[in-house]
């Protein structure tokens, strides 16, 4: 297999999401038992906002760019059998079209029509996708993504998924030394931000433990990418606990942290929070705190 970028370089792990966005609409137009095709036609600001992206000049021009780059890449695949050979090449999107409104600086992308190449529309007349959470969006490091795709895939109905290290970097595709890889996993367990997965280390070993109901996002974005974004859809209560005493942060305190931080990863706050706030006395609404040390916490620092 061969994969020739476009003018614009090779798609990234962030250009993904564009795809995975795609695949939910049209997986929850087949789920109810509407007809499908490979055109997709999209709300820009709505797939911006689904996808954690800035909805500003920026934004969009981010987009298109991301666009050009699945549609302009090419990947050329060779099947030989005895002396013949068969050469078939395709891009990720077969064609994009959108519509401009406004002008200079005030323009703004008002629909989105995306094309999906034959291959991936196949995979979704099959059903041969997985739902994801929708805090995989809010994954900003391309290991931490990665992460989550293997124990998605891998985990599937079991409790846990056992990995050597060794072989891990490699699904991972990870060319860093073993020593940084290792240290990133260490951070990762300790930050415990993975969506619907806790990781922990033993020995050589990357143990991959599916969360239980209502610790984790519950809610998937293949299923309805609209009900996947409505907070007035009630989720039970969040318990965390630590050694010293059971914090518990309401399910509506973590979708604030969507708006006071929406560029951070509402998982690695919690954990730092609970860290910070275990050995304080308890607060007479800890939902509040939580709030306030979030605010005063992610003012004026980038998100990681």
């Amino acid at each position: 297999m061969e994969i020739i970028p476009s003018v614009r370089g090779l798609p990234t792990v962030f250009d993904k999401d564009i795809l995975i966005y795609c695949i939910s609409k049209l997986m929850h137009l087949k789920n109810s038992g509407r007809e499908i095709g490979a055109k997709v036609r999209l709300t820009t600001h709505d797939l911006l906002v689904a996808t954690n992206r800035p909805t500003n000049n920026l934004g969009y021009e981010r987009l298109e760019y991301a666009l050009e780059r699945m549609a302009g890449t090419v990947i050329k695949t060779t099947i030989e059998t005895g002396d013949e050979a068969t050469v078939e090449g395709f891009s990720l999107i077969s064609a994009f079209k959108y519509n401009r409104k406004g002008s200079m600086h005030a323009q703004r992308l008002r629909y989105l029509e995306i094309t999906l190449c034959e291959w991936l529309f196949r995979a979704i007349e099959a059903a041969e996708v997985l739902p994801i959470s929708r805090d995989y969006f809010r994954l900003r490091r391309p290991l931490d993504r990665r992460l989550y795709e293997l124990a998605r895939k891998h985990c599937g109905s079991k409790e846990k998924w056992r990995i050597g290290i060794d072989k891990l970097q490699k699904k991972c595709g990870s060319k860093q030394e073993r020593k940084a890889f290792v240290r990133h996993l260490r951070e990762t367990v300790e930050a415990d931000h993975i969506p619907d997965y806790a990781l922990s280390l033993d020995d050589d070993v990357v143990v991959f433990l599916k969360r239980a109901e209502g610790i984790a996002a519950n809610r998937s974005i293949s299923h309805s990418p609209t009900n996947a974004y409505n907070q007035a859809n009630p989720v039970p209560e969040t318990p965390v606990a630590n050694a010293e005493r059971r914090i518990m942060l309401s399910s509506r305190a973590m979708e604030r942290v969507y708006e006071i931080a929406p560029r951070w990863d509402k998982h690695m706050l919690e954990s730092m929070y609970v860290t910070w706030a275990k050995d304080k006395d308890a607060a007479r609404d800890e939902d509040a705190r939580f709030i306030g040390w979030v605010k005063s916490y992610t003012k004026g620092k980038a998100a990681p």
